[in-house]
């Protein structure tokens, strides 16, 4: 019998690469190591799953009260995996006070303002698992201001929600951190 080197050169098994090797247990590491865990989980330890969100209005802008009351009851949803109860059946609450914006000029053209920045507060009270916490965000949105005032007007009312959705956002980090601490202490 007669064995053709050839044969058992191209057919022998192969190795693996060192690269391959090193990415494989990389990978292998990452999936079982790093121990991630969503934002939910640590919500979960400040608030209960039944929420009561309300909404204090803001006297000279009151046409953003429904639009951030929705934003937290989303929130409420699809973050916190919570639901919206009753003040009487919530075992947490969230108290939302928009406290106005200010607009501060920052470049102007032909003697008008053509760029601003809005700076909007909000302020979160909140009885939560771990007690009472508050906490006071201020957003900020710049924007061009265009020429018609009909356009304008309609720019700051998108300034003050694009900014009341960065805060909403703030919220949720500031929440989800609150929750880690309180996980890793138990």
């Amino acid at each position: 019998m007669v064995i053709n080197r050839n044969f058992l050169k191209n057919n022998s098994p192969k190795r693996l690469t060192p690269y391959f090797s090193l990415l494989m247990l990389a990978a292998l590491m990452l999936l079982t190591a790093c121990g991630y865990k969503p934002s939910s989980w640590a919500i979960e330890n400040i608030f209960s799953d039944s929420v009561y969100v309300e909404v204090h209005v803001d006297r000279a802008e009151p046409e953003n009260a429904p639009f951030l009351k929705d934003e937290m009851n989303r929130m409420v949803y699809t973050r916190f995996k919570g639901k919206i109860v009753p003040k009487e059946q919530a075992k947490s609450q969230i108290i939302i006070s928009y406290n106005g914006t200010t607009f501060t000029p920052l470049a102007y053209k032909d003697g008008y303002i053509s760029r601003y920045r809005a700076n909007i507060r909000v302020t979160f009270d909140m009885i939560t698992n771990q007690g009472r916490l508050k906490k006071t965000i201020t957003a900020v949105q710049e924007g061009d201001v265009q020429v018609s005032s009909m356009l304008s007007s309609k720019l700051r009312i998108e300034a003050i929600r694009k900014g009341m959705e960065k805060a909403m956002n703030e919220f949720l980090a500031y929440v989800s951190a609150k929750g880690i601490r309180a996980g890793s202490s138990e």
